[in-house]
């Protein structure tokens, strides 16, 4: 009971990279068996943290601080509401992209498990940092091993994708280092002692220009990794060239870590500069979401239409925190949430159909249907919960950020309502070219339907769907108390930022800020 959960879950993984070292690469099965065994054995632990999750407890729990490197740097872990659902997406998806992989994965076998329980590693660790150096050593480390599965296990332009994924996040980095720097040194200054515990850091009353330029340089390194319009434009290459595993994390975790940057760091920690530019980063999402949808109608390869959509759904999940709102927020995270969940299994069914023909170019297919009936009602069910059906996910959380959106401003709204018509179209559409009509080619006359292995991998992802869908009460009571802490907190923020434009530390300490002090529990 009182073991140190969070490290557990976080480091496990990489526990099974340092085992894999030592087996050697031409055991295949065993190399397979110890990566799948402690990926599992994390998110048998996840399930256990989500079991003894409180609810009703707004701060963080099973918290760990320890000192580390001094000066503020202090190996600090909690979870709460708002990280709680991106762990256990994580930690549940990681096992079922080892499986896909088992035999898409054909050279260099034992590296690539390697990299991917790595990876596994540096995104537990983003989403459970509370200290701002510690979530910046594990947001590097999610990025490295990403590098090297698509620059390693791509396409023919990985080179090319890989480089100019690396560009535009390490870009973002640099600057959120310097920010970080700036961070401690301001404490330092405000209190006699250092901290760059997330917490401590939001007491900060700071001047409006020192807000701007530090947002700014948060901002940046958050907008690249979600991508927001107009820095998105290294997904779409990186989703088509790299291999299914990692498109299934780069889109369903990855992403993800830009949002919570947002909802976790860049609103508490400057809420004035966020009042300023929160029009302005609306402005942004939705012009993503639209373009996003545009962009999905006129492709001709499916992973790049996904990896369009993924623009448009993640400008809704933006566009929900700037909106920030108790319904917003609860919406933005249950969208996160739900759009690993089918854009994760539309990655993993396109690597079905790549793994079949070797092609992806959706004139290069039709009837499907005919040829793989299961296949085909899988696939429409994540088409489905993407474009937000009642009864699936997506609806949950499309209802949430809409009605979010509204409270905070209607033009917003109407505007935010696209994604959901151009997800119908580009999707919908997809859908009929490729499992509807006539089997024009022998590529697909040849195709026999999904096995054992597949089904272990849809069939999950495709019953959480309908639960999230049908009972989304039972994930969002275990968010309500923290997020509608979270946001109220913020707005406290705002008022004393208006009252004082001298830099200072509040006073008052609030009940995350004293949870957030605590010892392993």
């Amino acid at each position: 009971m009182n073991a140190p959960l969070l490290s557990l879950i976080t480091f496990l993984p990489l526990a099974g990279a340092i085992v894999l070292i030592f087996i050697p690469k031409e055991e295949r099965r065993r190399l397979f068996i110890a990566a799948i065994a402690f990926a599992v054995a994390a998110f048998v632990l996840s399930l256990v943290l989500a079991v003894r999750f409180d609810g009703n407890e707004a701060g963080p729990q099973f918290v760990e601080n320890r000192p580390w490197l001094g000066y503020g740097i202090h190996y600090h872990l909690g979870i709460d509401g708002i990280s709680l659902y991106l762990v256990l997406l994580t930690a549940f998806l990681a096992p079922l992209v080892l499986l896909a992989s088992r035999t898409s994965i054909r050279d260099r076998f034992k590296e690539y498990l390697l990299f991917m329980l790595i990876l596994e590693t540096g995104m537990i660790g983003v989403f459970l940092s509370l200290n701002l150096f510690l979530f910046y050593v594990f947001w590097e480390a999610a990025l490295i091993p990403m590098y090297f599965l698509i620059g390693i296990f791509g396409g023919k332009r990985r080179v090319y994708a890989t480089t100019k994924f690396v560009l535009y996040t390490m870009a973002g980095s640099l600057l959120m280092l310097v920010g970080i720097f700036v961070l401690q040194g301001t404490y330092a200054r405000l209190s006699g002692s250092y901290s760059l515990d997330i917490f401590d850091l939001s007491r900060m009353v700071l001047s409006n220009s020192t807000q701007t330029w530090l947002f700014l340089a948060f901002g940046l390194a958050f907008a690249i990794k979600v991508p927001l319009f107009p820095f998105h434009t290294w997904l779409p290459d990186a989703h088509v060239e790299a291999p299914t595993g990692a498109s299934v994390l780069l889109a369903a975790v990855l992403l993800k870590m830009g949002a919570y940057g947002f909802i976790r760091i860049g609103f508490p920690l400057f809420p004035d500069a966020v009042k300023r530019f929160a029009p302005g980063l609306a402005v942004l999402a939705v012009i993503g979401i639209v373009y996003g949808g545009f962009m999905a109608l006129v492709q001709k390869d499916v992973k790049s239409l996904v990896a369009y959509s993924s623009v448009s759904h993640m400008g809704l999940v933006l566009l929900a925190v700037a909106a920030w709102n108790t319904i917003s927020l609860q919406g933005a995270i249950l969208q996160m949430i739900n759009h690993g969940l089918s854009t994760g299994m539309l990655f993993f069914a396109v690597g079905v159909l790549y793994e079949r023909t070797h092609t992806r170019m959706i004139s290069d297919f039709g009837g499907v249907g005919r040829k793989m009936p299961v296949f085909a009602a899988l696939f429409l069910a994540a088409v489905l919960s993407s474009l937000g059906l009642p009864g699936l996910n997506g609806f949950a959380g499309e209802i949430l950020c809409f009605a979010g959106i509204f409270a905070a401003h209607k033009i917003w709204a109407v505007l935010a309502v696209t994604t959901v018509i151009l997800a119908a179209a580009y999707l919908l559409g997809m859908y009929r070219k490729v499992f509807h009509g006539p089997v024009t080619n022998d590529r697909v006359a040849a195709l026999r339907d999904i096995g054992g292995r597949e089904l272990l991998i849809f069939i999950p992802i495709i019953l959480l769907m309908f639960w999230i869908g049908l009972f989304p009460g039972t994930f969002l009571k275990k968010t309500e108390a923290t997020v509608s802490r979270y946001a109220a907190t913020v707005q406290s923020r705002r008022a004393e930022h208006v009252r004082t434009n001298r830099p200072r530390l509040v006073s008052e300490v609030t009940p995350e800020l004293e949870a957030g002090t605590g010892e392993t529990r």
